[in-house]
């Protein structure tokens, strides 16, 4: 058993699982974290430190070294999403001792949320069937290929990005594959998940959904 009430999200990119997740803990007072910017902290951690990305060793170590207190600053880093720290994260994610150390971090996390919460919003691809497979509530958050295909490409270009619609779309039909079809960990939802469909929803709209969800569960009273 676990004093936490346990949010668990997953659905594929540019769902709008990542500001379902902030919003509900913002709203719930629960903590949240983004479990795939865990990598790339790893990443930023071995570049600010000198490190090579591909120094398994010390990957190892920046992976065990993390905490909430330095985890959760490094979340609100732009560094964090440079493209530098992509490249570092996808190497230091195939590291086995690397997946171990990061996944006993959001087991922690969760179970004992920093600063007293009563609760954990995590959000990822691997949440509901890995990480968190008892969380008491399971959401899987997902959207047309075509639609999350416009709102990332509306999000490149508010950040100044020149991006072309057919390439963002080709570029996230490829991510779907290669995140479903892996070996370890593949993106799907869990069995008893939610599933939310936003292809039709607004940002409010989903918020609304989700609520309703998790205040539905049988546990949640209790972590009022």
């Amino acid at each position: 058993m676990t004093s936490s009430f346990i949010v668990a999200i997953d659905g594929p990119a540019a769902s709008g699982k990542g500001t379902l997740a902030r919003r509900l803990a913002a709203t719930l007072g629960f903590a949240h974290l983004d479990t795939g910017a865990l990598y790339r902290a790893v990443g930023l951690t071995l570049l600010r430190t000198g490190h090579a990305p591909d120094d398994a060793v010390a990957a190892v170590a920046a992976a065990q070294g993390l905490d909430a207190t330095t985890v959760l600053p490094m979340m609100n880093d732009p560094a964090l999403r440079q493209d530098a720290v992509a490249v570092a994260a996808s190497k230091v994610s195939v590291v086995p001792e690397v997946r171990a150390a990061l996944l006993d971090f959001q087991r922690n996390f969760a179970n004992h949320p920093p600063e007293g919460a009563k609760g954990a919003v995590l959000d990822g691809r691997d949440v509901g069937t890995v990480v968190c497979p008892d969380a008491p509530a399971k959401l899987y958050v997902t959207a047309d290929v075509e639609v999350r295909a416009r709102r990332r490409l509306s999000e490149l270009r508010n950040t100044g990005a020149e991006a072309i619609y057919e390439a963002v779309l080709e570029d996230m039909k490829v991510r779907d594959a290669r995140d479903s079809q892996r070996a370890v960990a593949p993106l799907k939802p869990a069995v008893d998940a939610f599933l939310l469909d936003t292809s039709m929803m607004d940002a409010e709209q989903a918020f609304v959904a989700a609520t309703d969800f998790i205040r539905s569960r049988p546990a949640f009273p209790g972590f009022l």
